[in-house]
């Protein structure tokens, strides 16, 4: 199974992510956790608190359109594992993220940048555990 290697595509994506985190904290005193937000798009505290997170998933998804403007195609995605995966993945992501109180988001980008010691644990395990299935799954299951 090959893997792309996209040095300034990963670049410009991170400082992205970056300046939206420093963002998000600067005016509105909040972390960016993407689960965390969109959860608080499905069970609201507040309408002031649910519209800036309505803005911020319909930035993260409109991301394709601005990709398509400026570059007059859209982003190939191509992924290596069917639908039924998918949505295994996607189900033990969800776990993950809820026994983990976060995601990679909230503990990865911005809970590291605080030294949150909770978020450099969760990191270390999510990222151990990541390396750990993609040997399993390439080395020793094979494909």
């Amino acid at each position: 199974m090959a893997t792309e290697f996209t040095p300034w595509a990963s670049l410009l994506g991170g400082v992205l992510i970056g300046t939206a985190s420093v963002l998000l904290m600067l005016f509105h005193g909040r972390i960016l956790g993407a689960t965390g937000i969109l959860s608080g798009i499905l069970f609201p505290v507040g309408a002031r608190d649910w519209a800036w997170r309505v803005v911020m998933v319909a930035g993260m998804v409109s991301a394709p359109l601005v990709y398509l403007l400026a570059t007059g195609a859209f982003p190939q995605i191509q992924v290596a594992v069917g639908l039924p995966w998918q949505v295994i993945g996607g189900f033990l992501v969800g776990i993950g993220v809820t026994l983990g109180s976060g995601c990679t988001s909230g503990h990865g980008v911005c809970g590291m940048a605080r030294l949150s010691p909770r978020s450099i644990v969760a990191t270390l395990t999510f990222m151990a555990s990541t390396a750990v299935t993609v040997f399993v799954l390439r080395h020793v299951i094979g494909g």
